[in-house]
């Protein structure tokens, strides 16, 4: 399953999403408001999109209404808090990633 996780700027909470779940999905990360904001074509790449709070989700819908209809969008409803790597955060994104991606997965 493709994964696309996506925060602020993709420097401390999608960016740790991406390199802790690597082994268990393919994964991507993209921030809304940096240098590089996320692409219509990378949210088009995702089979699940994961935001980290509820606003990701609206300003996607606003800036990708065509790709925000086609696209299972789930919040984890992380705050902002968080160094890249911390282990508060890699505990809480284990957590509440097992809870709502993993049912998704297909199993053989």
């Amino acid at each position: 399953m493709k994964v696309l996780f996506i925060c602020n700027q993709n420097l401390n909470r999608s960016k740790t999403a991406e390199d802790i779940f690597q082994g268990r999905f393919d994964t991507k990360s993209a921030g809304l408001y940096n240098n590089k904001p996320v692409s219509s074509m990378e949210l088009s790449w995702a089979d699940v999109v994961v935001v980290m709070e509820d606003a990701h989700r609206s300003e996607i819908a606003k800036r990708f209404p065509e790709v925000y209809m086609k696209k299972r969008i789930l919040s984890l409803r992380i705050p902002d808090v968080y160094s890249y790597g911390e282990p508060e955060l890699i505990k809480m994104l284990e957590s509440k990633v097992q809870e709502l991606l993993e049912p998704l997965v297909e199993l053989p």
